[in-house]
């Protein structure tokens, strides 16, 4: 009888982007690129392009439960990124599956506003995503524009991002991870804080395009399957940011849609699989 293996598999608790470069779309082509196995939980489905979101429609938070569950009790994934939640009642329901399983890293990318400027979500989730979800998570990684919401107060420097993230960790989450790529400059600068005080900044270089739709999303859901692939939470962003990087590099030039172009994923995937997987057991029976 020929030996049976377990792909290393991620879930995504997030919503559908129906022009397919952000949510749940960026998510899963990010997990395989990476070589892991991707499994989803829809929170909502846009209407949605490279121009921007036009409607959106909640996923009823039962029926959210229900996904999340289905696939940590089945496929059991080594790790979790959370995408837009779209209500209060969403976020009790995610956190009523997630306190059974608090073995599990979880990342959460706390998304806010469209970068088209389309308020995705209300106060009152946001409240509850501070209060409820953050103690669960093992990283949280707001934009500066949803880092301005979380800490009540602007950024306009690297000292500000790190104040807020010393402001937004006291509710709760593990370590916290202020992505700077709205602030103007040749360099991009983000702010890692964990709980024990210990401070990283990340340095990369702006590359020049429209092409830049599902950076947030496939940033953490990259954090999400290194951490699953065995990495600790510094070296599992360090190697993010430079997967972020060189999809943003390999599809700079590509023309999708009249408006922000999504990001190249598959830019070298079967080399990334390859070297990722070089060294992870795979679970053989």
């Amino acid at each position: 009888m020929s030996k049976s293996f377990q792909y290393i598999s991620v879930l995504t608790i997030a919503g559908s982007d129906s022009g397919g470069g952000a949510g749940i779309q960026a998510d899963l082509k990010t997990f395989s690129a990476l070589g892991c196995y991707g499994t989803s939980a829809i929170t909502s489905v846009t209407v949605q392009n490279t121009l921007g979101v036009t409607a959106i429609h909640h996923i009823p938070a039962n029926i959210v439960n229900g996904q999340v569950k289905a696939v940590l009790e089945d496929i059991k994934p080594s790790a979790i990124k959370i995408g837009i939640v779209q209500s209060s009642d969403q976020v009790l329901a995610i956190v009523r599956v997630l306190k059974d399983y608090p073995h599990i890293p979880v990342i959460l990318d706390p998304v806010m506003v469209s970068t088209s400027g389309f308020h995705l979500i209300d106060q009152d989730t946001i409240v509850s995503l501070q209060q409820e979800l953050f103690p669960l998570t093992s990283l949280v990684t707001p934009n500066i524009d949803e880092a301005e919401i979380l800490a009540d107060m602007k950024i306009n420097t690297i000292d500000d991002m790190k104040k807020a993230a010393s402001r937004i960790i006291l509710s709760g989450c593990k370590a916290i991870l202020v992505k700077g790529g709205h602030l103007n400059g040749p360099d991009l600068f983000d702010v890692f804080l964990d709980e024990n005080g210990v401070e990283n900044i990340f340095r990369s270089i702006a590359v020049k395009t429209l092409n830049t739709h599902g950076t947030g999303c496939t940033l953490s859901a990259a954090i999400a399957a290194f951490v699953a692939l065995g990495h600790d939470m510094p070296l599992a962003i360090e190697k993010a940011k430079g997967f972020v990087q060189q999809a943003i590099i390999a599809g700079q030039h590509v023309k999708t849609g009249e408006g922000k172009g999504p990001l190249n994923h598959f830019f070298d995937a079967q080399n990334l699989i390859r070297k990722e997987l070089k060294d992870v057991p795979l679970n053989l029976d």
